[in-house]
């Protein structure tokens, strides 16, 4: 049987529905254009009315009557004044075109893209933290992600910058492996190129993933506000240190979150150990970490690279020496082992017969050894000893004698460090680009940040003993002889560095090679190495 043609209304009548819907639009909206003054008008004041309504009913019966006056006396006032009733009817309009303005719509959730990058790390998540035998998992292909993920924030470009995720109690987060998948799961899946940290709850069961922004570099070598015997390695995160020191950098005054570590008798990590990569920064942080022991101490630097990155020290008031070669580095070592145990015998003998300890073995000396790795192949090489071994005197009674040991090394060379430096320096710092692994090689633990494979100089991890990995940020300490560096940054530095001395070169005595106790004596303060020009 054939169909019926359906009828002409229908047929092509369909075209003019839509053109007539569109017509009607475009007037309503015409309309609304027109009229959206007096709409944001009636809107204001019938919020004005609701305000000095909720006003009329928190007003307490016994002030209505004085009320009531009051606004009837302004009314009168207001009709008396020429031009009185027109001013007020202006002021009136324009309070309720303020008061009914639309304001800006503020965003209470993820939009669709943002939604779509949960979803995304909500379905990578569902393999590690759910298992076929839980009847109600948080975690299943398809599931709703908001039960798990809250507190979630985003930058402009999409990627979240903040996630706190609840997992289920059975996730083995007690283990370093475990933990590893999911922050490197979580590293990837929300942007490479940043840093993040992230904070486990085992409690709770909940992990809480935040991007954290890079730390200052604006920051420039200067006299930092410590106690004698504290040294400021650098700059840290606001929240994860409890001290701050006042500094002046390119910005302006602040007080900057800063990583002190203690030295002398009463510290618990009284060496220190740096490993970077080539231009990482160890030889800046060697370099400002001298500029703050000349204040209160003396310095006897040790340079096995030999490229004259501590030339700016030579001849100054305080520096013992600047050795760059093998027997002028072996003569050095060997002095500062012998004064380690001639000021333990002075200090012994001085508390025995009940005198305060000598001044001279109160004052802090500090031994600077850059690259002992590249001394150790010429003395090998020579059939020498290896500088390390002459530091093993200082390492080990140094805190007792005030002699601090700090040794910059690199990680290729890294295997070269004898035992005893690794066993006794307590405090480390590793800077530049590293792996995970490598950090935790060289600071016992893992950070709790992914570490970026683009850092700028001086930027790293601290740890000092036991405690916890610190990001850090070494003080801009370059050399001040370089001309590819800022003036400013420059300036700094020669404007800390002590008054050159009148002879900048002074025999060193012998140190009989068979000696079994130094003779204690009057310590030359700033004369006992020759200094390398």
């Amino acid at each position: 049987m054939a169909r019926r043609p359906l009828p002409r209304i229908l047929s092509s009548g369909t075209a003019q529905l839509a053109r007539s819907r569109e017509i009607a639009r475009s007037a309503a909206d015409s309309a609304t254009d027109v009229l959206h003054p007096l709409i944001t008008v009636s809107r204001g004041l019938r919020k004005l009315a609701a305000s000095a309504r909720a006003k009329w009913a928190a007003t307490p019966k016994e002030r209505r009557g004085p009320t009531l006056f009051l606004v009837a006396a302004c009314v009168l006032v207001v009709a008396l004044v020429p031009y009185g009733p027109l001013l007020a009817l202006v002021a009136l309009m324009g309070a309720a075109a303020w008061k009914g303005r639309e304001k800006p719509v503020v965003k209470t959730g993820p939009d669709e893209t943002e939604i779509a990058r949960l979803k995304g790390l909500y379905e990578a998540l569902v393999p590690y933290f759910s298992v076929p035998e839980d009847p109600e998992p948080l975690f299943a292909h398809g599931g709703d992600w908001s039960r798990a993920f809250a507190d979630h924030a985003f930058d402009e470009s999409g990627r979240p910058t903040r996630l706190r995720i609840s997992y289920p109690p059975y996730f083995p987060d007690g283990e370093p492996a475990s933990r590893a998948r999911i922050e490197q799961l979580l590293h990837a899946k929300s942007g490479r190129g940043r840093e993040y940290r992230f904070d486990w709850d085992e409690e709770g069961n909940r992990l809480v993933m935040q991007v954290l922004p890079a730390l200052p570099t604006t920051i420039a070598a200067q006299r930092f506000v410590t106690a004698p015997g504290e040294t400021v390695l650098g700059f840290t995160d606001a929240d994860a240190v409890q001290r701050t020191v006042p500094v002046v950098s390119s910005e302006g005054s602040e007080d900057a979150p800063a990583v002190v570590w203690r030295t002398g008798p009463r510290s618990t990590e009284p060496h220190l150990l740096a490993v970077g990569q080539p231009g990482s920064g160890t030889t800046t942080l060697l370099r400002s970490l001298a500029l703050q022991a000349l204040e209160h101490g003396d310095v006897l630097v040790v340079d096995g690279a030999g490229a004259g990155e501590y030339a700016c020290l030579v001849g100054r008031d305080g520096v013992l020496g600047v050795e760059s070669e093998l027997s002028g580095a072996l003569e050095s070592l060997e002095w500062a082992a012998h004064e380690t145990e001639r000021r333990l015998i002075s200090a012994n003998r001085a508390r025995q017969a009940g005198h305060p300890a000598p001044a001279d073995t109160r004052r802090p000396l500090w031994i600077l050894l850059d690259r002992p790795g590249v001394l150790g192949h010429l003395a090998a090489s020579e059939g020498r000893p290896d500088p390390q071994e002459l530091l093993q005197v200082p390492l080990r009674h140094g805190r007792a004698a005030q002699v601090t040991v700090v040794v910059a090394e690199q990680f290729d060379t890294a295997d070269g460090l004898h035992e005893g430096v690794r066993a006794h320096t307590r405090a480390r710092v590793v800077l530049g680009p590293a792996t995970a692994g490598q950090i935790a090689a060289v600071l016992g633990v893992e950070p709790h940040t992914t570490p970026t494979p683009q850092v700028p100089p001086g930027r790293g991890y601290a740890r000092l003993g036991t405690g916890p990995v610190l990001r850090l940020q070494v003080p801009a300490t370059p050399d001040p002889y370089d001309d590819t560096v800022g003036d400013t940054d420059r300036q700094a530095v020669l404007d800390l560095l002590p008054e050159r001395r009148a002879a900048a070169t002074v025999a060193l005595e012998k140190v009989p090679e068979a000696a079994a106790e130094p003779t204690p004596g009057p310590f030359p303060r700033h004369a006992p190495v020759p200094a390398e020009g």
